[in-house]
């Protein structure tokens, strides 16, 4: 029986932890190192302070296909496959630091009173890879501002227009309601 090499069990932990910190759950954690579901569990309670979530994992091309979760899976996606490509940085490394990058991004954009949670989970981010690497989705270019989106494998490009571009009726309404009763709220410098 081989034993199992202490500075790769070390290097999987540390990759665990990096995952769990960004809210990786326990299922992403098993598919992506070697390490035990006892031992996955009680890293994921040490760091979190609380016991990992059960249930499945999200299973669904059409979430990444509505608006606003179409608009960050594609930012995300573009990040990602950027990294894999022209750094050092492969798969899980990738997948972490064009979460991060995301993260950084995303919240730049966020109005104060925002819900902290990013649209795109990291678990989402990781199921993304995964559609990707199945050839369940396609980054499809949009033929008014030229940037690349998720889209359906096999959906035709030839008139593809994004989100961005053209976004439903109601996009932002919510956001915009908001934004103007926090004006209302706020009292007037003199």
């Amino acid at each position: 029986m081989a034993s199992k090499s202490v500075a790769k069990e070390a290097e999987e932990i540390i990759l665990a932890s990096e995952m769990i910190a960004l809210g990786a759950r326990l299922q992403v954690l098993q598919a992506e190192t070697s390490l035990s579901y006892d031992r996955l569990a009680r890293l994921y309670r040490e760091i979190k302070g609380a016991s990992p979530p059960k249930g499945m994992l999200p299973f669904s091309v059409d979430w990444f296909m509505t608006w606003l979760p179409n608009i960050h899976s594609s930012l995300f996606y573009n990040i990602y496959s950027y990294l894999d490509r022209f750094t050092p940085a492969k798969k899980s490394q990738a997948l972490i630091q064009a979460y991060r990058l995301y993260i950084e991004q995303s919240a730049a954009g966020r109005l104060p009173d925002d819900a902290n949670e990013p649209v795109l989970s990291f678990t989402r981010a990781w199921m993304l890879v995964r559609f990707f690497e199945s050839g369940l989705l396609q980054l499809s270019t949009c033929v008014r501002c030229t940037g690349h989106f998720v889209a359906h494998a096999h959906d035709p490009q030839h008139d593809f227009v994004c989100a961005i571009c053209r976004p439903p009726p109601r996009a932002g309404k919510t956001r915009n309601q908001r934004a103007a009763r926090a004006k209302q709220l706020t009292p007037a410098s003199s």
